[in-house]
């Protein structure tokens, strides 16, 4: 069960935004069906470490998912996609602008054979533009939005982000928001939906504290410049080990907390200057004080109840054993299908009357081939005469008694 029990997701997607996306809907308990190419695998199923037949970060980003191996350029698979799709009436595709027209499985075709269908498609740059054609990733969207020309310090390269945010928060989370809000709206009106996701677009709308300034008051934000991009105290401070501290105290009440924790309180009038001078010599206290200390030291000062805004930066390995990361509950045992369990990174939403719902870690390509297509009425002998004709690929599928 879980708070989306009853909906039913296709799902084409591979890499990241959309298959981070269809764990979402899988966590709250949609059934999401991967329908995959046997001969163009995910390259994901190969990031080390393997655990099993696919990688970790495969099996944690494709959980709850059964897997079904298609030739999607043969007829018959086009067939059973059609015959899917009355059920399956959720579509999330990730191929490049007019691809899914091609192999006969786009919205309008799909739209003839269920109007109620809900059709997402997930792109660099969109539908539509110059660019809807174009190959990109993270990093070329950041780089599109503008959001990477002031992340990063000044007279040095911008650095890549460890995590990918445009294709998470570009991608997958507003791919969430706008298949729920069209199951809103097919509830209320009977009417289905095609959704245009946009990377670079919802990227871009990700300069939402200062895009505009700019488009008001034509100030372009700079490298270092800004309330939280370095331009003040708001920063990471290197302590005595060579470790950091993650200081955000911007509000007044928290900046007296921070000048009393580097033991001078009079240092409240530099800290909450608007020059920039007096914010570079405040920082350059901070800087000298942050140093006189490990890490251990300044957490253990923090934890007899300083509440400031100070965090140590950790590492994920030490995020993982964080007593608040455990309080939480954000690391769970997924069963695996071939037996035992996977440690993954738990669903991070909490509704108080539904649990998130970990079937099982993420199956090789085809794993559930034979199996849904007996749930759809096909014999045996009908699945055997597909298999011969090369319908499921080169991918050996499971045997399943009948």
């Amino acid at each position: 069960m879980g708070i989306l029990n009853g909906l039913k997701v296709l799902d084409f997607s591979t890499l990241l935004p959309g298959p981070f996306a269809t764990m979402m809907l899988a966590d709250m308990g949609a059934e999401v069906l991967k329908v995959e190419a046997p001969n163009r695998e995910d390259l994901v199923k190969y990031l080390g470490p393997i655990d099993g037949e696919v990688s970790a970060t495969f099996g944690h980003l494709n959980r709850s998912k059964r897997s079904l191996a298609l030739d999607l350029k043969q007829s018959e698979a086009k067939e059973i996609i059609y015959q899917l799709i009355q059920e399956y009436d959720i579509v999330i595709e990730q191929f490049r602008p007019g691809v899914m027209d091609k192999l006969g499985i786009g919205y309008e075709k799909l739209k003839e054979i269920n109007p109620k269908i809900i059709f997402c498609s997930i792109t660099g740059y969109g539908q539509t533009g110059p660019l809807r054609n174009r190959a990109g990733h993270d990093i070329n969207y950041l780089s599109l939005a503008g959001l990477s020309s002031y992340s990063f310090r000044k007279d040095q390269l911008p650095v890549p982000a460890g995590v990918q945010v445009a294709d998470i928060a570009g991608g997958s989370m507003p791919a969430v928001i706008g298949i729920l809000a069209a199951v809103y709206h097919r509830e209320k009106t009977g009417e289905g939906q095609r959704i245009d996701i946009s990377i670079t677009d919802v990227s871009f709308s990700l300069n939402a504290m200062y895009g505009p300034g700019y488009l008001v008051g034509k100030e372009e934000p700079e490298p270092e410049s800004l309330l939280l991009n370095g331009g003040s105290f708001y920063d990471y401070y290197e302590t005595k080990d060579k470790r950091y501290l993650s200081i955000g105290s911007l509000e007044p009440p928290f900046q007296a907390m921070l000048c009393e924790l580097i033991g001078d309180p009079s240092l409240i009038k530099l800290s909450s200057s608007e020059r920039k001078e007096e914010q570079q010599a405040f920082k350059e206290i901070l800087e000298k004080a942050i140093k006189q200390k490990t890490l251990y030291e300044w957490v253990s000062i923090l934890e007899e109840g300083f509440d400031g805004c100070i965090e140590p930066v950790l590492s994920f390995s030490e995020a993982v054993n964080h007593p608040q990361i455990k309080a939480r509950e954000m690391i769970v045992a997924v069963p695996k299908k071939e037996g035992g369990t996977q440690s993954q990174i738990a669903f991070p939403i909490k509704f108080s009357t539904q649990q998130a719902n970990y079937r099982f870690a993420g199956v090789n390509t085809g794993n559930d081939s034979e199996e849904i297509l007996r749930e759809m009425g096909h014999n045996k002998d009908t699945i055997d005469t597909l298999k011969q004709k090369g319908v499921f690929g080169s991918i050996v599928q499971k045997e399943i008694s009948f």
